[in-house]
């Protein structure tokens, strides 16, 4: 085991690309130069010469491509290093040998979500004959303020606990990195957002979304259908040739909305919440 370098660049890529739906996320880091930027953040189990597996070792831990032999090296790796990670996440087998071994001596956590389907798409809903939300479309860098409470009110649906206690000037600028980047898409009414979702990983021609809300008056009325399939639609059109996301087996409604936005179960995912 050892930290990878920019030397390593394309062979961490490579590694990725071998299910690109699954490991979109490290992709994305490595394509925003985090090999650079954040010297040690990504660690790669070597083979000889040969780049085995790898995993993005930061505030959160998420696997790629690792074997048994990988998994072990990992966690003794991080195995002191529990409160500075706040998830482990990432193709099931994976996070589950990591904290077969973490756990232990890790302590309680918040929660272990032990299955949630992988999904992906490469086909516009709009062929499908789907309807597409025409006022669903991407945040405009002055609509922080707006985008704001409802990131906020998903991150806590989701988690369990607020995205910041105090200021929230770390949150702020994450919302503003998504929406400069054009990763946002909201439905705006009355100057509130109704209906948000994120590209949060973009690599390798698979965008992953996250981050998906609806206001809860608006929910139970027919409306997520439309709003998700104009995300698909305008992410596919802009340059991405898949769409992929994780979803918790549990939310029966959500997972019936993307089943009709043509997304189909490709693998499955665990995320331990510390």
């Amino acid at each position: 085991m050892r930290p990878l370098t920019t030397a390593d660049h394309d062979a961490a890529l490579e590694c990725c690309a071998r299910d690109r739906a699954a490991n979109v996320f490290v992709a994305a880091r490595i394509v925003e130069g985090s090999l650079r930027t954040s010297p040690g953040s990504v660690v790669g189990h070597w083979n000889g010469s040969e780049l085995a597996g790898l995993a993005w070792v930061s505030a959160n831990v998420v696997p790629v491509e690792l074997d048994d032999d990988g998994v072990a090296g990992v966690a003794q790796r991080i195995s002191r290093m529990r409160r500075q990670v706040a998830s482990i996440f990432g193709p099931s087998p994976q996070v589950t040998g990591l904290w077969d071994r973490l756990g232990p001596g890790w302590g309680p956590v918040r929660a272990v979500r032990t299955h949630q389907p992988l999904l992906t798409t490469s086909t516009k809903p709009s062929a499908l004959g789907l309807e597409l939300d025409e006022r669903v479309r991407p945040a405009r860098p002055g609509e922080v303020d707006i985008v704001l409470p409802a990131a906020a009110h998903m991150f806590t649906e989701e988690i369990g606990y607020p995205p910041y206690y105090g200021s929230d000037r770390g949150y702020r600028a994450s919302i503003s990195s998504l929406i400069r980047a054009g990763h946002t898409f909201v439905r705006v009414e009355d100057g509130e957002v109704v209906f948000k979702a994120d590209v949060g990983s973009l690599a390798l021609g698979c965008a992953q979304v996250q981050g998906v809300w609806l206001h809860p008056r608006l929910r139970g009325q027919g409306l997520s259908v439309p709003a998700m399939a104009s995300v698909v639609e305008q992410v596919l059109s802009a340059g991405a040739d898949e769409v992929s996301l994780y979803v918790n087996d549990y939310n029966v409604a959500a997972r019936a909305t993307y089943a009709r936005c043509g997304f189909r179960e490709v693998g499955a995912f665990t995320t331990v919440l510390l």
